[in-house]
């Protein structure tokens, strides 16, 4: 399960009273269910037909952006002018979903009411159970403690805990329901009071520990280095699922400034984070403190 979902089963189980029920769908889908676009269709046609009134779409930053042409988006908030364009599959992809659900606001359910909707566009999540934090402690061990750096050193990204994206869900769920004509069709970021860094300076926060050392790459190289993933996991395709971390798509994500200042949430439905940056720190260093222990017993 990933880092958000975990966190969002716990939140609501610890904070919600309402609960009456929790699903927990396959983390390996069919692949003809990939597109965002095709589910999204199905669970708005589910809420039409069963009267369901609200519906809380979790989306991403990625909606917006970065770009592939490299545009920064510093300080922006939901209304910042962007320019917003897509040619790889998940944002593309994630752009339609969003805006099927956002369309769908107002819309006549069965029994007559209408069905109100919001969608919440998190950042780079961290925390617990975070997968890709846990590859790159993996790559640093495959190369006798080496993590390899290149970015541009100004570049910076939002980030923010996964404890307080599920906490931000469970308020946008119940305002939605007492405050439909504010939240209905809105969409915002998700944000917390995490510090803006790039993602390499924000992982070896937690991952210093390890005294891993770091090699700097020239840009170029790795720009090289991306585009023969993509090459090798096209050919691979039909034989071998190869998905290397670095790709022509997460090197341009990774190497434009994308930090979010908003008060959307704040102003719309009370959103204040549940855990401050000193606590969601030192709950994300607990669980990377593992990884060494899980390693020596995996050996």
């Amino acid at each position: 399960m990933s880092s958000f979902f975990t966190h969002l089963l716990r939140v609501l189980l610890e904070k919600e009273d309402n609960v009456s029920e929790i699903r927990l769908f396959d983390k390996h889908t069919n692949p003809g269910m990939q597109d965002q676009s095709t589910g999204t269709v199905n669970v708005i046609n589910v809420c039409v037909e069963t009267g369901i009134q609200y519906l809380v779409y979790t989306s991403s930053m990625e909606v917006v952006g970065p770009n592939v042409k490299g545009d920064p988006f510093i300080r922006g908030n939901e209304e910042t002018v962007y320019n917003v364009c897509h040619e790889m599959p998940y944002p593309k992809s994630k752009a339609d979903a969003e805006k099927l659900v956002l369309d769908a606001n107002g819309k006549k359910v069965n029994g007559g009411a209408c069905l109100y909707t919001c969608a919440l566009r998190p950042t780079g999540i961290y925390g617990e159970q975070h997968q890709l934090m846990r590859d790159f402690y993996q790559m640093g061990m495959r190369t006798g403690g080496w993590l390899i750096r290149g970015l541009p050193q100004s570049t910076e990204h939002g980030r923010v805990y996964a404890g307080n994206v599920a906490w931000m869900h469970l308020l946008a769920a119940r305002s939605l329901q007492g405050r439909p004509h504010i939240m209905g069709g809105e969409a915002y970021f998700c944000y917390d009071n995490s510090p803006y860094k790039s993602y390499e300076d924000f992982n070896m926060q937690f991952l210093s520990r390890f005294n891993f050392r770091e090699v700097r790459l020239p840009l170029w190289l790795l720009w090289v280095v991306a585009w023969l993933n993509d090459l090798l996991h096209f050919l691979l395709k039909p034989v071998w699922r190869y998905t290397p971390l670095l790709n022509r798509y997460t090197l341009a994500v990774a190497c434009t400034s994308f930090t979010i200042s908003s008060d959307k949430a704040q102003r719309h439905f009370q959103y204040s984070p549940l855990y401050d940056w000193d606590q969601a720190r030192a709950r994300t260093q607990s669980w990377v403190n593992t990884f060494a222990h899980s390693t020596a017993k995996e050996s």
